[in-house]
């Protein structure tokens, strides 16, 4: 197999500045794009054999109308945005890449949940020493701040992600729940977890970590809100429609739950009537997916697809989904 295949990296600029691609480049011939439309997917992926992307969705009727196309690397762990069936039916390979921003999220994880619960981003700012006691009186009865210690936070999603944040959260003294997948009955728990319903119930901070899948679409809805403590945070970091999104604007609204830290939506870049991008929501904290991506991060993801690549050219089936 030929170390000159030639491949098209669709949106590029989803990685931002600052990256070195030396070790792709060494791999294979390369056009960067910085982003793409979905009219220009299959000129863009005409005679090469390597589709690489983040973000952008690569449907049936693309992978099936690629006919050189061999493997797609993606850079990211899920694989929602491609059509793995029509992967497989075409004989395409398919890899992801794995623990490469577990720090990064980690950190946003807790800068949510601080943020949250110290209201540093809310609280005013005295504008001389004069006014210092009336800005301190005002912040103290305006922005109550919480401590993290002897709270519960309760993990949806236990893969390195979740499990890294469970240990960070023991760091400021916090007591960890971990949910069995989405079981809500007792039986048949592996050991160290508990049921989705006790974790919604018991947790005061709810941090999402799963894969969105059939089963876990809108796992958190109306229902599960309402399970939740009055003052309880939801964190979602992994993806946007393991929430119903309409669903926690109204429990915002309505003070069901305390608040929450939003890093990803359903859809990305969102419509304009995508509930959460309300101006007036009380208690939220919104970032645009934004978790994965220090530049340490971003170097890592291009590595690890670097040595996918290099693995798949040397007839091997590294971090392969498909």
């Amino acid at each position: 197999m030929s170390s000159q295949m030639k491949a098209a990296f669709l949106d590029f600029s989803s990685l931002g500045s600052g990256v070195d691609t030396t070790l792709l480049d060494k791999l294979l011939q390369i056009n960067y794009h910085g982003h793409s439309n979905k009219d220009e997917l299959l000129q863009r992926l005409y005679g090469k054999q390597i589709a690489m992307l983040n973000k952008l969705v690569l449907d049936k009727e693309t992978i099936m109308a690629c006919k050189d196309l061999e493997l797609i690397v993606l850079a990211a762990t899920g694989t929602d945005n491609i059509d793995l069936e029509a992967a497989r039916e075409r004989g395409i390979a398919v890899s992801n890449i794995r623990g490469y921003c577990t720090a990064s999220v980690v950190q946003h994880v807790m800068s949510l949940i601080l943020g949250l619960t110290r209201h540093i981003r809310g609280c005013p700012t005295p504008s001389s020493g004069k006014a210092w006691e009336d800005t301190e009186t005002r912040a103290l009865a305006e922005y109550p701040i919480r401590e993290l210690t002897g709270k519960t936070i309760g993990i949806i999603g236990y893969g390195n992600l979740g499990s890294a944040v469970a240990e960070a959260a023991k760091c400021f003294g916090m007591e960890v729940l971990v949910a069995d997948r989405i079981k809500i009955h007792e039986d048949g728990l592996r050991e160290g977890r508990t049921t989705l319903h006790r974790v919604l119930k018991d947790a005061d901070i709810i941090s999402l970590h799963c894969p969105l899948t059939p089963t876990t679409r809108h796992l958190i809805g109306v229902e599960e809100l309402n399970m939740m403590k009055s003052d309880a945070l939801l964190i979602n970091t992994a993806r946007g429609g393991l929430i119903d999104s309409q669903a926690l604007v109204s429990a915002l609204d309505s003070g069901f739950i305390g608040g929450a830290g939003i890093d990803v939506l359903s859809k990305e870049p969102p419509e304009d009537d995508e509930p959460l991008l309300r101006s007036d929501i009380q208690n939220l904290i919104m970032t645009p997916h934004i978790a994965w991506s220090s530049k340490e991060s971003r170097q890592r993801a291009l590595d690890q697809m670097a040595e996918n690549i290099a693995d798949y050219l040397a007839g091997g089936k590294l971090r392969r989904v498909v």
